[in-house]
């Protein structure tokens, strides 16, 4: 008969093995992670979502999509899928843009949707049809079975043909060439680089970006309202971007810590909003007393 003690003993011991290779090789298991389950259905589910109730003006065939999506994932190793694989789904969804509402954005993520949810004008990739079915999914491919791979996908970094880095890519491309008036460009001043040329925005939307259709580049830093504020419109890597957009013959403005993305920030962090009222007030009280 099995002694309780020991069946616990080996019980805590497995748990706490796993624990720690949990914590010493997250890189491996995120490895592990296949495709998205019931991609299927939520991409298509997704599509007749946009088309239905986000913007109704469309009219898309979503299973011919899907269609064209699988057809350049599924007979594709993990790490061959290319731009060009995905041009007939592209070419099946286009899809244009009003001026003057163009949203891109660098390592800020969370700020960014809530700042297009209180200025509505804004559009950012995400709202695009492309960027509404397959947001935060992962797909990949199996080239010795003819379908998806359900257990283990590749990571970004592995490969440079990665079938999700592809898409995004091709998809970057479009809304940057359609990008035309004002443009705004929201940067984290709170980090090394907030303007990385490795970035999505760094090495695919800046250089499609057109200055014969683009009147201004709004480049907004915004920090976080605790710190640490690394960089600005006048240091570190916004002064390399600045210095891109001259030299394209773009015309640019910059805003450090712009009021309504601190009072989001101070909303959604409410322990911070001291430090964004000190902030404000210290301001307003430089600007009162350069107007004496």
């Amino acid at each position: 008969m099995t002694n309780p003690k020991t069946s616990v003993s080996f019980v805590i011991i497995s748990v706490t093995i796993w624990f720690i290779m949990l914590l010493l090789c997250p890189s491996q298991l995120r490895a592990q992670l296949g495709t998205t389950p019931n991609i299927k259905h939520i991409v298509v589910g997704r599509c007749y979502s946009y088309t239905t109730l986000v913007n109704p003006s469309l009219r898309y065939d979503c299973e011919e999509i899907w269609r064209q999506f699988e057809e350049a994932v599924v007979r594709q190793s993990s790490c061959n899928v290319t731009v060009e694989d995905y041009h007939q789904m592209f070419h099946v969804i286009p899809q244009t843009w009003v001026c003057d509402r163009f949203l891109f954005w660098s390592k800020t993520r969370t700020l960014m949707h809530s700042y297009a949810a209180v200025v509505p004008h804004f559009w950012t990739l995400e709202d695009t049809l492309v960027g509404y079915m397959f947001n935060d999914l992962i797909w990949c491919g199996q080239k010795e079975d003819l379908g998806f791979d359900f257990s283990s996908c590749p990571e970004w970094s592995v490969c440079r043909n990665h079938p999700v880095y592809s898409l995004w890519r091709q998809a970057s491309q479009n809304f940057a060439e359609m990008a035309c008036g004002n443009i705004t460009v929201l940067l984290n001043g709170s980090i090394d680089n907030a303007f990385n040329r490795k970035s999505m925005f760094g090495s695919v939307e800046l250089d499609y970006l057109n200055p014969k259709r683009v009147n201004y580049v709004n480049i907004k830093v915004v920090t976080n309202l605790e710190g640490p504020f690394i960089e600005s419109c006048r240091q570190g890597s916004i002064v390399d971007l600045i210095q891109i957009l001259q030299y394209r013959g773009f015309r640019w403005t910059c805003t450090d810590n712009d009021q309504t993305l601190m009072i989001l920030q101070c909303i959604q962090n409410p322990e911070h909003c001291q430090t964004f009222a000190n902030s404000l007030l210290h301001r307003n009280h430089i600007q009162l007393n350069n107007l004496r």
